[in-house]
């Protein structure tokens, strides 16, 4: 048989995966085959089998045929034999022919033959795919046999990207009980939706308790369970399982620090961040990226900008590259603008020019335009670089948000305002006080009073220029009573109400 021609034309579609293309392979390779057959012996059931693998990985329908013919025809040499069987399953679950597979389930129970686990879990696996899990589970309470591991893998996989916890756990204590152990990969996904349920002191005993029936739990699992805890703002509780997990000798990698590192500084507590920093590097486990990423966002976001400008330092002495990432330097603009050094802010941009050049130059040309009045240039300069991929930072939003306000144009300026949050960018209370002023001119206080309490919400204090459009807007409508109530509430927040 010519076997290299064929080989050839293998590569010549290799390229062409369309289904022609496919088509013709699958039709090289019986004619090929046929001709190699013609020439030599009668082919064994081995050598049918390997065919048909071959077609089924080049086309269904070829391969179906191919079955038939050989293995169902009345003048067949050979009755297909269940790896011949769960050959042909695996290629109708593939190309999702759910129904042509349990047609082929039955004739294979008809044959005498006793389906075995690999039958079973790629039809289950097939239905999972289509998101029959009542149907999968049913198939494997009609198996002739018990379940295998990878049987309960399947469906508590299935069950947790569904997000059916009570059902994946109902799967494992089964698994359990059959004194089964599912791998760790299908336990860390029931941690991972546990934690996500804020369940994640449940999540630790699943762990105790698959430890205990002989699983080995890796470093993603307990990555995963710290994650939970510090999700829920326990990052102390992270730690220690952090140190649970060194005591059984299961070394934490980078993902393990900077996931307790972002769990300290979600919660202010920076300095337990910077000395987990310290203690990973003690423990030879390197820094990468998001380590630095995250301790300067934590510090720029606790009003310490000077420590994050130091980290800045040290990360750009550790690695040339990640001179040349936007995300860092954009959290010390964030930084200065929260504290309300804006001029400084101003000159950091002109510090990030040479590695960010395209950055930076709309960065400036979107504030000077503003500045200037040029809302709609602005506009498309901000559209551009959002184009390019351009992150826009806190002096883009708030040059642009202030700027439409002054021209009364408060829809989309609280658009971009909420586009800020969305991006973990809170506006300072002179920008709140920009879009208030605006509503107020507009004549729409319940918009502006909605703003005033979401400020609150958004710990941004409100100072008094916050209150006084509102107060005046009320006053000239004659409504006393809701302005005198603002009054009161601006005395308390400026501390200055005093008991008579």
């Amino acid at each position: 048989m010519p076997e290299p021609l064929f080989n050839l034309a293998t590569k010549i579609l290799f390229h062409h995966r369309t289904g022609t293309a496919r088509l013709v392979q699958a039709q090289a390779f019986l004619y090929f085959s046929s001709s190699s057959t013609a020439s030599t012996s009668t082919p064994s059931i081995r050598d049918l089998n390997s065919k048909l693998n071959r077609l089924v990985s080049l086309d269904i329908d070829q391969a179906r045929d191919f079955f038939r013919t050989q293995f169902l025809s009345s003048d067949s040499r050979f009755r297909p034999n269940l790896y011949t069987f769960s050959i042909l399953l695996k290629g109708l679950c593939r190309t999702n022919r759910i129904d042509e597979a349990f047609k082929l389930l039955s004739l294979i129970k008809s044959s005498r033959l006793k389906p075995n686990h690999v039958i079973y879990n790629t039809l289950i696996h097939a239905l999972c795919q289509n998101g029959s899990l009542g149907r999968a589970r049913s198939l494997m309470e009609s198996m002739w046999a018990p379940p295998s591991d990878v049987t309960f893998n399947i469906l508590i996989s299935a069950y947790c990207a569904e997000g059916q916890l009570v059902k994946a756990l109902v799967m494992l204590e089964k698994c359990f009980d059959l004194g089964l152990v599912p791998d760790a990969i299908s336990v860390t996904k029931i941690v991972g939706l546990m934690c996500r349920e804020n369940r994640a002191m449940e999540a630790v005993e699943v762990l105790e308790k698959f430890e205990a029936k002989g699983g080995v739990v890796d470093c993603v699992a307990y990555n995963t369970l710290i994650k939970g805890f510090c999700e829920a703002e326990k990052p102390n509780v992270a730690r220690k399982v952090l140190k649970e997990m060194e005591r059984k000798g299961i070394l934490p990698n980078v993902h393990s620090f900077n996931i307790l590192i972002s769990g300290f500084c979600d919660v202010g507590k920076v300095d337990d961040a910077i000395e987990l920093y310290l203690e990973m590097r003690t423990d030879g486990v390197e820094p990468n990226f998001d380590t630095f990423d995250i301790l300067i966002r934590g510090f720029c976001l606790s009003r310490r900008v000077n420590k994050g400008l130091e980290i800045l330092d040290l990360m750009e002495e550790f690695k040339e590259d990640y001179r040349h990432r936007i995300s860092p330097y954009n959290s010390i603009i964030y930084g200065l603008y929260k504290e309300g050094k804006n001029e400084e802010a101003v000159e950091f941009l002109k510090r990030m020019e040479i590695n960010f050049p395209r950055a930076i130059d709309k960065t400036l040309r979107i504030i000077a335009l503003c500045s200037d009045g040029k809302i709609e240039e602005a506009k498309l300069v901000f559209n551009q670089m959002v184009l390019e991929g351009g992150i826009p930072n806190a002096l883009v939003y708030t040059a642009l948000i202030q700027a439409m306000c002054q021209k009364n144009n408060v829809k989309e300026a609280l658009k971009l305002i909420n586009e800020m949050v969305q991006k973990g960018l809170f506006p300072v209370v002179s920008t709140f006080n920009a879009l208030i002023c605006a509503f107020c001119k507009e004549g729409e206080l319940v918009s502006a009073s909605r703003l005033l309490d979401e400020m609150a919400v958004r710990d941004c204090v409100p100072n008094l220029a916050s209150y006084a459009p509102l107060v005046q807007g009320l006053c000239e409508l004659e409504e006393v009573e809701r302005a005198f109530s603002y009054v009161l509430k601006m005395m308390e927040r400026e501390k200055l109400l005093f008991i008579r």
